[in-house]
């Protein structure tokens, strides 16, 4: 008997297993940069196979063209503006609630590595200070190695505000302490959530000889550029291999992303054929590669068109590790993607919805519309992205039936993010003060390591100007 129950209870355990949640997002990598869309000279084997085992999303979308605002998007589920987060360099608010806070309170312990950029400070990433008030501890995550913003080669980070130096390519060291992280959960018997946000490619670009050997074909910051993404896709390789290791694999849903669309004077181009780069709401600039690997749900490969971005993590992730709706700021603006791992489900109910520097563009399914300032004026545009993904041929007439549809919602969800960014959805009623949005140079703080960090490559244009 003791036997029988013993056997039961190891089922039952097993049974109750609950999932883990790994993020991973690359910093300034383009739609086009995979070796599955067929890049003319980088190579992604590790993001293939990726892909090839998992949920390719063909059509997803970054939370807004530049990074900051993506990153509030993936923790919030909301449209970045709504967040306070207007653009690159602004603090998130405390006044909302995150994806990480959320699953620590339902058991999961919480590591963020690598880029952060949501705590008002600009220029190249530093590591974060104990007592910053907007770093990764202030919004749920118990264990961090994180940068202010953008990091290279050899990188001083901060491990929950203790400053180390580290050797190697920034991408593979971020990965291998990510997995140090998981592995002492899974020794433990906890479930784990971990966000791993490269500083890949992003400038300057600095990369590890063996990988700028393999593109001698290329020039200046194109091919250290492209060396930072091959070591990049190699960190790929060793996180897969790393859960295999530990035997989590099946049990671990990895969602891999970018926070925008590509760079402009990179060569070979970075965004497959897409209008515009980073800084546009045109698809070249939001539409990012995405993918979802799940072997215990995902035993396949499948491609998808569905319209969707990173403003469906958090929702998706609240329907599989059953979070309560509370644990959402609403008005919510993605929608759960947990029906679309198994099959398609057909059109999108709720529409994109971006707002950048005062343009502002809503994607419905096959159809978008942008509104950008001309003047005193507005330009509209209207693209059917299923006929003309390259938005070469604009649509827009005055009484053109999508163009009267379209600007109703757009309009609405105007007035939505404008309430928003009143203050008007938190309990206050209004936006609690905030973190100035300056450059690290300017924080007391930092300045006795200003003569230490002259020397170092990243900082040099930073610090130049300061005596």
């Amino acid at each position: 008997f003791s036997f029988l129950l013993l056997v039961f209870l190891s089922h039952a355990k097993a049974a109750q297993k609950q999932t883990n949640f790994i993020l991973v997002m690359a910093d300034d990598q383009g739609w086009g940069q995979t070796g599955y869309y067929k890049h003319p000279v980088l190579k992604t084997p590790n993001l293939d196979e990726m892909a090839s085992k998992g949920l390719r999303f063909d059509r997803f979308y970054a939370g807004g063209p530049v990074c900051s605002p993506t990153r509030a998007t993936v923790l919030t589920g909301r449209t970045h503006d709504r967040t306070g987060v207007f653009d690159h360099g602004y603090a998130l608010r405390k006044q909302e609630k995150t994806l990480p806070q959320a699953m620590k309170k339902a058991g999961y312990a919480t590591g963020h590595f690598g880029k952060w950029h949501l705590n008002g400070l600009r220029g190249p990433g530093v590591p974060i200070l104990p007592d910053d008030p907007s770093g990764p501890e202030a919004f749920g995550f118990d264990h961090w190695l994180s940068v202010t913003n953008f990091f290279d080669l050899n990188p001083v980070m901060s491990r929950q505000g203790k400053f180390e130096d580290f050797k190697g390519d920034s991408s593979e060291i971020i990965v291998e302490e990510a997995l140090k992280f998981m592995d002492k959960q899974v020794k433990a018997d906890k479930p784990f959530f971990c966000v791993i946000w490269y500083g890949t490619p992003h400038s300057p670009w600095m990369a590890l000889e063996k990988d700028l050997q393999e593109f001698d074909q290329l020039e200046g910051n194109s091919r250290a550029h492209y060396a930072e993404l091959r070591a990049m896709d190699r960190s790929i390789g060793t996180l897969r291999a790393g859960l295999r290791k530990m035997n989590v694999d099946k049990d671990t849903l990895v969602w891999f992303t970018s926070d925008n669309g590509g760079l402009p004077k990179i060569n070979p181009t970075t965004t497959g054929g897409l209008r515009d780069f980073k800084g546009s709401l045109y698809e070249g600039g939001i539409r990012v590669p995405a993918i979802i690997e799940w072997p215990k749900k995902i035993n396949k490969f499948r491609r998808t068109n569905y319209p969707a971005g990173a403003v469906d993590v958090f929702p998706t992730i609240a329907e599989i590790a059953g979070l309560p709706d509370s644990s959402m700021r609403q008005p919510q603006d993605g929608q759960s993607l947990v029906q679309l791992l198994q099959k398609e489900i057909g059109p999108r109910n709720k529409p994109l919805i971006f707002r950048s520097r005062a343009r502002m563009a809503i994607i419905d399914n096959d159809w978008k519309i942008i509104s950008q300032p001309r003047g005193d004026r507005r330009k509209i545009e209207l693209f059917n992205l299923a006929e003309d993904p390259s938005e070469s041929n604009d649509l827009f007439e005055p009484h053109h039936d999508q163009v009267t549809r379209l600007r109703k919602t757009l309009l609405a969800a105007r007035t939505s993010i404008d309430r928003s960014v009143q203050g008007k959805d938190y309990p206050e009623g209004k936006v609690l003060p905030q973190p100035p949005r300056i450059f690290w140079t300017e924080v007391p703080a930092y300045e006795k390591y200003f003569k230490a960090w002259k020397s170092r490559p990243e900082y040099q244009s930073r610090l130049k100007k300061i005596k």
